[in-house]
């Protein structure tokens, strides 16, 4: 008995849509998440949305895609967008410093902004701590998405494997600000808060001293006390954030390579997604083995032995070689596929050919985002 085949994902629809308003693209690091969004947001575009796409990416590998020599926190124009449809593109890179800097200034008057940008504990967290790119992303979009200067807005997420952290970041951030660690460190060494607490809290805040130092701690101090007029205000952004992604205006996509961890990874994804209620539009399957002759793996190989046996054409006997591994892979591809679509029957997946190029340039994208509609499969 055949397997059912999957759903098929309608991208030009969902791009189309004016109800969309933001597009995830979510999944494991190395499955083709980046070129995925710009794909996406590049034909959006030429499709007549006013689109901006984002990418957290530290390897600048949108940038290239785009055919741009760098990007930065601040949305640029992508030149050789076709406009005729009347859309238009922009793109950028987080710059997890430059936007928690942004925030500080935008929500904190002068003064007690130039306290915390110059505080070094507030320079470490803001470049260094786990989670803060996470947490900026989620500032940035809700940024872009208060602005209401684009229609759609599409997000390339963290390289990490787990690239739904960007979801659990503000809560993780917001725990560890507001947590008992960094309150008491908070906590003056001297006045009233002293006296109440006794000596007892000298002693604490003794050892405390002896293992991060006395200008550490200082730092620590100095900047809860600054921090905490402008904290409510980052946790209210990315609560609201996050119930914009939960609204039906948005569509996640979980991005994906047709192999078991990358599949097995993108089931993880798609039932995490079912949890926190976040509208799920489909699964893309990049990298897909293409082959374009009716000759299975058997007759390739059986036509390869013959002509190896007499010696003669070894240039045609090694393409056979060649298509019989293509169609070997093709159908392991297929059954890790078929899997995927059994366990999740509701998840409608579009599919994009194994490209024997990198991709670098708006026409290479034009060809992706071609693929991912079902117009053209042919690399």
């Amino acid at each position: 008995m055949n397997p059912t085949p999957p759903r098929t994902l309608d991208v030009d629809d969902l791009l189309d849509n004016p109800g969309t308003r933001i597009v995830v693209c979510c999944g494991s690091g190395g499955v083709g998440k980046t070129t995925t969004a710009a794909a996406l947001a590049l034909r959006a575009a030429e499709r007549g949305r006013h689109t901006v796409v984002i990418t957290v990416d530290p390897a600048r590998r949108l940038a290239q895609s785009l055919g741009l020599t760098e990007l930065d926190n601040t949305p640029r124009p992508v030149p050789g967008v076709a406009d005729s449809n009347g859309g238009s593109l922009h793109a950028m890179m987080l710059d997890m410093k430059r936007t928690f800097d942004e925030t500080v200034e935008a929500h904190a008057d002068p003064q007690r902004a130039e306290q915390i940008l110059n505080n070094p504990f507030y320079q470490s967290l803001s470049s260094s701590f786990a989670g803060t790119q996470e947490y900026m992303a989620m500032e940035k979009l809700g940024q872009l998405r208060r602005s209401e200067e684009w229609d759609l807005i599409v997000v390339d997420t963290p390289p990490s494997r787990s690239a739904l952290d960007f979801l659990d970041a503000p809560k993780r951030l917001g725990r560890f600000l507001d947590g008992r660690l960094v309150r008491f460190l908070g906590t003056p060494a001297r006045g009233g808060a002293f006296r109440l607490l006794g000596a007892g809290f000298g002693l604490v805040t003794g050892v405390i001293t002896k293992i991060l130092g006395t200008q550490l701690l200082k730092d620590v101090q100095s900047f809860i006390g600054a921090f905490d007029a402008v904290f409510g205000g980052f946790q209210e952004r990315a609560e609201q954030t996050y119930r914009i992604l939960q609204t039906e205006g948005t569509a996640f996509l979980v991005v994906a390579a047709p192999e078991l961890d990358a599949l097995r990874e993108a089931s993880y994804f798609v039932a995490r997604l079912s949890a926190e209620q976040m509208p799920l539009a489909g699964l893309v399957l990049n990298r897909v083995q293409q082959v374009h002759a009716d000759l299975s793996a058997e007759q390739g190989s059986a036509a390869a032995e013959l002509l190896e046996a007499t010696g003669e054409h070894p240039l045609a006997a090694a393409a056979l070689r060649l298509h019989a591994g293509r169609v070997r892979q093709r159908n392991r591809e297929q059954r890790l596929r078929n899997r995927f679509a059994a366990d999740h029957p509701d998840v409608a997946i579009a599919e994009v050919p194994a490209y024997p190029e990198d991709v670098h340039d708006l026409d290479a994208l034009r060809a992706i985002g071609r693929a991912l509609a079902g117009v053209s499969t042919v690399p």
